[in-house]
């Protein structure tokens, strides 16, 4: 295995694991992604290099796209309001709701409604 490709399993490998641990509770908040690339004993330029020649992207953007996924299953599967939901993932609501209809195009409240409907 190439050092890049081993860099980009750890990175995801990273990210299954800290994202769990916020939702669970044992981490308080979300890293940075250069606390991650010093975890991973990277620098930040290297790992945001290695992630985008491997997958194409940022890896911000797939940071972000976990965190939707879990959001949008934790929305889907639960009976928490979305203002817990928020905080959950340490974030105020109303930060929350942006963020979700920027990566989604939906607020939380409108994805809940949307995805029973299909149930």
């Amino acid at each position: 295995m190439k050092r890049s490709e081993e860099i980009t399993q750890q990175y995801f490998d990273f990210l299954e694991k800290h994202i769990s641990e916020v939702l669970s509770g044992a981490v308080p908040e979300f890293m940075e992604l250069n606390e991650i690339a010093g975890h991973l004993a990277v620098s930040h330029t290297h790992l945001t290099d290695t992630i985008k020649k491997e997958k194409g992207q940022h890896p911000c953007y797939f940071y972000d796209q976990k965190i939707i996924s879990e959001a949008k299953n934790m929305i889907q599967n639960s009976e928490l309001s979305i203002a817990e939901i928020a905080r959950i993932f340490t974030y105020d609501p109303s930060n929350f709701s942006k963020f979700f209809k920027k990566m989604t195009g939906l607020t939380p409240g409108a994805f809940r409604k949307v995805s029973r409907s299909e149930a």
